[in-house]
Parts: C-alpha cells; structure tokens; sequence
C-alpha cells in the first residue's frame, strides 16, 4: 500500500476533514518559516511513518532509507516531515539525519574520488617528468664532467711532457754553452799564444836583419 494512500485513509479517520484541512493549512504555514528543513531519512533500514506524534498513532506507511524529506515540526520524539509525494507524516527523530544518505553521497563520493585521482595522476605526472629532467641533466652533467677529466688528464700528460722536453733542452743548451765557452777559451788561448810567439818572435828576426843590412854595409 503506497505512503499516499495510508495517508488518504489516516485523514479520513479523522473527526473532521476541515480540521485536517486547517491543520495542513497550519503545518505549511510553519514549514514555510522554518530555514534549513531539509532531513534524509536514516541509512539504517527502511522506516515507518505514522500519523501522529507518538508510538500510539497508527502507522500509515514507509519512507525509504536515504529519501529527502522536508522538516516541518518536531513534538517530542517525533517529527512532521514532507516526503516527495508531499504528504506530511510522523517520523520518529532517531530515523533523521542531518546529511544526505548513502545513495546520494555515493555518486558524490565517487565523483570526488575520480578528481581526487586525477590529480594524484597529474602529481605523479609532473613529479615523474621533473625526475626524469632531473636525470638527464645528472646524466649530462656527468657527461661533461668526465669529457672535462679526460681533458685535463690528456693536458697534464702533454704537460708532463713538455716539462721534459723543455728540461732536455735546457740540459743541451747548457752543454753547447760548454762547448762554445771552452771554443772561445781555446780561441783565445791560441791566439794569446800566437801573440806571445809573434812578440818572441818578431824582435828576434829584426836583430838577424839589421845584422844583415850591417854585414852589407
């Protein structure tokens, strides 16, 4: 038997139609006033309704776990809601909540899960690509770095050898510096020598020749 139909029956249970009627008339009027109304019924199970505020009010139907329904009042441990059909019904407080139910926070859920994904997804994108930049400049770098050593190994080893080189020519340098001192030592030798014998020499054979000249005369 559908919500609308116990309803139907419970309203004409009652003494008068025109005091349901004002009765309606009153609880509109109070829902209009009322702000933040909305109320889900409790995930827990599905949940009787009934007609009046308490246990001893016959129950006129069922609301489905999760709906949205409308707080109109509240009297004691029950409350008047609205539910999609638009009857006003007693539901008892401990089957309200104040947050939507599991089946429409599901998709909600969900849907903040799939964004929640993608981002993570587009993280790890960036960080994946700011890594494998990071890698290949490591890798450049090290590149160089080892072009730069064999550089300066292959630089140091002709160092090395002009350092060898230039000490053997230093050595052969001075060796001709002997050789061309001891040169100009013996070149001088010779010739001081040849002077000491042109000065012994030369008086000797003006005094044979001045003998001559006077032997003639």
């Amino acid at each position: 038997m559908s919500l609308s139909r116990h309803f139907s029956s419970s309203l004409t249970s009652l003494p008068s139609l025109t005091l349901a009627a004002c009765l309606l008339a009153s609880v509109t009027a109070q829902a209009d006033e009322t702000a933040s109304t909305t109320r889900w019924v409790s995930d827990s199970l599905n949940t009787q309704v009934r007609s009046g505020p308490t246990d001893g009010y016959r129950i006129v139907g069922t609301l489905i776990s999760g709906q949205k329904v409308t707080l109109l009042r509240t009297d004691g441990d029950y409350s008047q809601v609205r539910g999609e059909s638009g009857n006003a019904v007693w539901i008892a407080n401990r089957d309200l909540q104040e947050v939507p139910g599991q089946t429409e926070r599901m998709p909600q859920l969900e849907q903040k899960v799939a964004e929640l994904g993608a981002e993570l997804n587009g993280i790890n994108d960036t960080w994946n690509t700011r890594v494998q930049g990071m890698q290949e400049t490591l890798e450049s770098r090290k590149t160089l770095i080892d072009e730069l050593q064999t550089a300066r190994t292959a630089l140091d080893s002709e160092l090395t050898q002009a350092n060898s080189e230039l000490r053997e020519l230093q050595s052969q340098l001075g060796e001709e510096n002997q050789h061309v001192l001891m040169r100009y030592m013996t070149y001088g030798a010779v010739i001081a020598g040849a002077g000491l014998a042109a000065g012994l020499i030369l008086p000797t054979m003006l005094r044979v020749r001045r003998k001559r000249n006077d032997g003639w005369v």
